[in-house]
């Protein structure tokens, strides 16, 4: 390297190193890697060389890594690779925002918190609007913060209920011709939600909730002809949603209420010729009063690093084969 440099940072205590470095050093061998730079251990230092602007980047990445593993007590890879980003694009700063954020706290005792500033957008928007539309591809979040977010909610008696509902899309909504009473047939089709629901509140709880008629998860076909008072109203797989089923969804919310819409418009599975009720109230809503639209991208993904690949293929696929 030209114009090396070194400078060092203390350690407070090296089990918090170690959780930073990862096991056989895996997260340091990629922080090296992205940022070019080499780490030394001293006996209570850890020192970064390299040119001086990367170890500058160095010094400001390790500050905030410290900050998560101090927080979050671990460090996992969508952690690190986020962190490393941010530093890069110079927004190391503004990660303590998230790090303080705290939606709710599940039956494990997990705390939920945005990882990512599009989630930390997403979720303040929540606070603000009655409703909002939460866009974007898959593992980006945004029906489990939401979920967590209406679960909040509840505990602190701002709803007296919550209402979970998706578009039974695979089954054109006739669910008539299922086998099982209405509970089984709708069940493949929720399962996503119960899931969601299961970590957040743990299964006792969720079970005594749904019994007294707090919790309720349907198809969206059970919402027409009802006016929903004082609850929390989440609508999952919107994009599978008619123009018609959205703006019957939209007009059922009553005073009190919240409604969370979500969706991915590049996964749209209804009938040809049927336009995504989604795509359409983008255009007609954009800028009523109360409204929020927060577009999630491939960089609020929280899933495995390939989810975000694999989007990334794919979009790299179908803009070198749109038809002329």
């Amino acid at each position: 390297m030209t114009n090396t440099i070194g400078k060092s940072i203390e350690i407070e205590n090296h089990q918090l190193i170690n959780e930073i470095f990862g096991d056989f050093d895996e997260n340091l061998n990629i922080i090296k890697r992205e940022l070019n730079i080499d780490v030394l251990i001293r006996s209570n230092s850890i020192e970064i060389i390299g040119e001086s602007d990367a170890v500058e980047l160095g010094i400001k990445l390790f500050n905030s890594l410290k900050e998560i593993v101090q927080d979050r007590k671990r460090l996992d890879k969508q952690d690190l690779r986020y962190a490393i980003q941010q530093v890069l694009d110079g927004n190391d700063d503004r990660l303590k925002d998230l790090l303080k954020d705290v939606i709710c706290v599940t039956a494990s005792g997990k705390s939920i918190k945005p990882k990512t500033f599009g989630q930390k957008r997403y979720i303040d928007s929540i606070r603000h609007n009655d409703i909002v539309f939460g866009i974007g591809p898959a593992g980006t979040g945004k029906t489990y913060l939401a979920m967590a977010m209406a679960v909040q909610a509840f505990k602190n008696k701002e709803v007296n209920r919550i209402i979970l509902t998706r578009p039974a899309v695979e089954a054109g909504e006739n669910l008539g011709f299922l086998p099982g009473d209405l509970q089984e047939k709708v069940d493949p089709y929720l399962r996503p939600v119960y899931d969601a629901l299961f970590e957040i509140l743990g299964y006792e709880t969720y079970s005594k909730y749904v019994e007294r008629g707090l919790i309720e998860v349907a198809p969206l076909a059970y919402m027409r002809g009802r006016t929903l008072d004082s609850a929390y109203i989440i609508l999952d797989e919107a994009q599978n949603t008619t123009n018609e089923q959205m703006k019957m969804f939209l007009t059922r919310l009553g005073f009190g209420s919240k409604a969370i819409i979500t969706g991915d418009i590049t996964q749209i599975d209804l009938p040809k010729g049927k336009q995504s009720g989604l795509k359409t109230v983008i255009k007609v809503l954009d800028n009523v009063k109360g409204i929020d639209f927060i577009h999630l991208t491939k960089h609020d993904i929280v899933r495995h690093p390939l989810v975000q690949r694999i989007i990334d293929a794919y979009e790299k696929h179908e803009n070198t084969n749109i038809a002329p």
